[in-house]
């Protein structure tokens, strides 16, 4: 059962453990399906011990094997400009849960500058823009990613989209360059709302009963600019993937048991 009024669906598994295999075997069935008849897969990651997990879970996953990773492409809806082999860094963590276990090219691993480049802040933004723009769709000045992994904040923030600052309303930019981050570290680059909103499946997974309310707010509709992941909507389909404590606030007949 999809959410009342949108294409939104929550997806609840028991446990952190239990929903990030449960991910997993979602993403390895749709890399199937699009990369079958030769097709390019663009998919857009996301950091944090969630994202890491279902990664990990993919490369445990015996069907990783089959897929044509050549066909795959990898991005990210946000990185922390930090150096490249920092702990904090998204791509590192994308790396070392899956990314260096499977046969992926490495010009198929798109990932923003680091401070050791020689690149500014505003000119990595610059640079991955630009990136984004050489594999564009015939829609848009980026590709559309056949799934876009978000994390959710409990303040509700998805990317580098804060609640209630100017990013998370920027609509003519594709990467954006991010400063004095209520989360550490405190420079960033992120992609905007309609990078990731033209993906064909957005899929956000969160856990823990500190995501509870922010989880009930974008279901309830609240506003993008406080809550950005109300806001986030593939133009496919729209999952919440959420663990048992995250589904505290949820209604029981919103929740998608088929999926």
């Amino acid at each position: 059962m999809t959410v009342q009024g949108s294409m939104k669906s929550v997806v609840v598994e028991s446990t952190p453990k239990a929903l990030a295999t449960r991910v997993a075997d979602r993403f390895l069935t749709r890399l199937k399906a699009r990369t079958r008849n030769g097709r390019i897969a663009h998919v857009c990651l996301t950091g944090g011990s969630m994202g890491a997990a279902v990664l990990a879970a993919t490369a445990a996953d015996e069907r990783s094997e089959s897929i044509d990773w050549s066909l795959v492409h990898f991005w990210w809806g946000d990185e922390r400009f930090v150096e490249r082999d920092s702990a904090d860094r998204n791509s590192l963590q994308s790396r070392q849960a899956l990314l260096d276990h499977i046969a992926v090219p490495a010009e198929n691993i798109h990932e923003t500058g680091a401070p050791s480049d020689g690149l500014s802040l505003d000119d990595a933004a610059a640079a991955y823009a630009a990136e984004l723009a050489r594999y564009a769709s015939k829609d848009d000045a980026w590709p559309s990613f056949a799934v876009c992994f978000l994390g959710v904040g409990p303040d509700g923030h998805i990317a580098s989209l804060f609640p209630d600052r100017p990013e998370v309303t920027v609509t003519g930019a594709a990467a954006l360059p991010v400063r004095n981050s209520p989360k550490p570290p405190p420079e960033r680059i992120t992609l905007t709302r309609p990078v990731l909103n033209s993906s064909k499946r957005v899929w956000l997974v969160l856990t823990g009963a500190d995501k509870a309310s922010a989880l009930g707010l974008a279901l309830a509709g609240a506003s993008y600019a406080s809550v950005p992941a109300a806001g986030a909507k593939g133009r496919r389909r729209t999952v919440f993937f959420v663990d048992e404590a995250a589904a505290a606030e949820v209604s029981p007949e919103l929740i998608d048991r088929d999926y």
